[in-house]
């Protein structure tokens, strides 16, 4: 899969197949719209391209939206390249980019740079200054700027559609089983092990400590979870929380990784949540803490690798 910045596609990416979007999470729904393009781009044997938005745009108007992706740009090249695409093209979502109308976004951008033959998007699809441009504008420019556009239906579960809004409320409750089902792997956390204060390993279960960065922030407790760093793969339990029985102050994610017990400062580490066991709680004492954690230990072991 070859990466583009802005569009600048080489010749041989010209006159393809894109399907158009954020891609947080890379869910079930985004995996129906990028299979129907490629349905497309088969047939008629044209290049498959992705389009997408870096950062994303909501979190590019409100500095406060911090806490919101499902998947890290990182994670989601990684899982767009396993989709076997031809190309991705990632557009900078800057005040420059914002300030296009939807016309000049599909003259400059569709037209010139991408000549695309078959546009695929989802149909609440925005885009253009203040997202004044939708699947109605598309469809009006196509004549003039030669291009077919093609809204598909949105996949639906339980009849309730699958979008990224719906899996950023599913991880805020803890339901990670049913968010696992929706994406189609395990929804994973990466960043790099900082240090603590030690707490867990005075008490006998030394962790793998991680700020939760750009995240969507999962429900509050404890998640029986697989490790991966340096191409191993261990499972291990996480509490992600404010730490109440040490009177922690700021969130951390922190993993005991089963059978590991060295030193992991500055490695990036992969989290991949498999169960919500419990919710946080402040314990009477370091004791009561950690035969809890025993008990959450025998759970999570229980409990089958995905």
């Amino acid at each position: 899969m070859k990466i583009y910045n802005n569009a600048n596609l080489n010749y041989k990416h010209l006159n393809g197949v894109i399907a158009i979007g954020n891609f947080d999470g890379l869910h079930l729904g985004h995996q129906k719209v990028i299979n129907e393009a490629r349905q497309k781009a088969k047939k008629f044997k044209l290049p498959l391209g992705v389009m997408t938005f870096e950062p994303v745009p909501v979190m590019f108007f409100s500095k406060k939206n911090k806490d919101h992706r499902i998947n890290s740009l990182k994670q989601k090249k990684e899982q767009l390249q396993r989709l076997k695409l031809d190309f991705l093209t990632i557009i900078k979502f800057d005040k420059k980019f914002s300030s296009l109308t939807a016309e000049e976004f599909i003259r400059k951008i569709i037209y010139r740079k991408t000549r695309c033959k078959y546009l695929f998007v989802s149909r609440n699809f925005k885009f253009g200054f203040k997202r004044r441009g939708n699947i109605q504008t598309l469809k009006k420019f196509e004549k003039k700027f030669s291009y077919k556009n093609i809204i598909t239906k949105p996949y639906k579960k339980n009849k309730k559609t699958i979008s990224s809004t719906f899996i950023r409320k599913k991880i805020r409750k803890g339901k990670i089983e049913e968010i696992n089902k929706l994406l189609n792997r395990t929804w994973c956390i990466e960043g790099k092990v900082i240090k603590g204060k030690k707490m867990g390993r005075e008490i006998g279960f030394p962790t793998c400590n991680m700020k939760l960065s750009n995240y969507v922030i999962p429900k509050l407790g404890v998640y029986a979870v697989k490790v991966n760093f340096d191409n191993i793969n261990k499972s291990g339990i996480a509490n992600l929380g404010y730490r109440p029985t040490f009177n922690g102050q700021s969130l951390l994610l922190e993993t005991n990784i089963f059978g590991i017990n060295k030193n992991l400062y500055n490695k990036v580490i992969s989290v991949s949540f498999k169960k919500f066991i419990r919710p946080e709680k402040k314990f009477k004492n370091y004791k009561f803490l950690k035969k809890q954690i025993k008990i959450d230990i025998k759970k999570a072991k229980k409990i089958k690798n995905v």
